[in-house]
């Protein structure tokens, strides 16, 4: 079956001063996709409290934790979950992980590593505690549970180039693949790597900071010497190809204005149509066979 898009333009998640501007950019991207197919999560305008977690603007990300949650359980088949912030992708995980009875890789590509955890942030925002929180360490409430969790030796990382201590120490102490941006060139080093952890079904996670500035003006935290747009998109679609897509996630477009949206949007659709490039290669095969009876 198709995908089904769910936006969710979540923005609590960043501590960034664009950080609003992510729900701006969920929303441009919800414009230019099939209606028809796509499910739009409501996301409060209020930024919520910590409640003493650690985790800023905690009680609104549980909020629209739980009514991702509630859209992801009417999917027929798996979902291209479109951002927001990088907190969009934890429901969207936890969703893959059910579909998948916990046979699941995530590839997590993204110019940080967003594994910190509530005592080691730095700034409290949980952008940068989710893949931490899909390993099941966290905030209650935020981190996923024994049921959905994705164990370390399930992760691959690619692109980073931004790490914290507290990251880099679960890193080294877990022996999670880092991949360099060289490396997501070539789409056989990445496939390899997600061979190497053993599980059958992929999810992908895309922030898109993971480009390089040049490729996109939309980006909260730009860094530079990030991967070039087309090279990406061969990645995700050799990726789509490869493997069986459990789900995956878009986030991380921060707009400035509706002009620099548009200007942006051809680089982000070309991304969606890698994505779901496997499933037109599905049907593209299953036509071959059937005019072969």
């Amino acid at each position: 079956m198709p995908a089904t898009f769910v936006v969710v333009p979540l923005w609590q998640g960043s501590v960034s001063a664009r950080a609003m501007s992510h729900a701006d950019g969920a929303t441009a991207i919800q414009g230019d996709l099939p209606s028809a197919a796509t499910v739009a999560v409501e996301v409060p305008v209020e930024a919520g409290d910590s409640l003493g977690t650690g985790v800023r603007r905690y009680s609104a990300l549980r909020r629209v934790l739980e009514r991702t949650e509630e859209a992801l359980a009417g999917v027929p088949d798996w979902a291209l979950t479109i951002g927001g912030d990088c907190s969009a992708s934890l429901a969207a995980v936890a969703h893959a992980s059910r579909r998948t009875g916990g046979d699941l890789a995530v590839l997590w590509l993204d110019a940080h590593p967003d594994l910190n955890t509530p005592e080691s942030s730095p700034s409290g925002g949980f952008g940068g505690m989710t893949l931490r929180a899909i390993v099941g360490d966290g905030a209650e409430g935020l981190a996923l549970d024994e049921a959905t969790r994705v164990a370390p030796g399930r992760l691959v990382l690619g692109g980073i180039r931004a790490v914290d201590d507290e990251e880099s120490r679960f890193i080294d102490e877990h022996g999670v693949p880092v991949l360099t941006v060289e490396d997501l060139s070539d789409p056989a080093v990445v496939i390899g790597a997600l061979a190497q952890t053993g599980a059958t079904n992929v999810f992908v996670h895309v922030d898109l900071d993971v480009l390089d500035p040049s490729a996109l003006a939309g980006l909260s935290y730009p860094m530079p010497f990030g991967v070039d747009a087309a090279a990406l998109a061969a990645l995700l679609r050799a990726v789509a190809v490869g493997f069986p897509l459990a789900g995956a996630a878009i986030a991380g477009f921060a707009p400035g204005s509706a002009d620099a949206a548009s200007d942006d949007l051809p680089t982000i659709l070309r991304l969606v149509g890698a994505l779901t490039s496997g499933e037109r290669a599905g049907r593209e095969e299953a036509d071959r066979q059937a005019d072969a009876v």
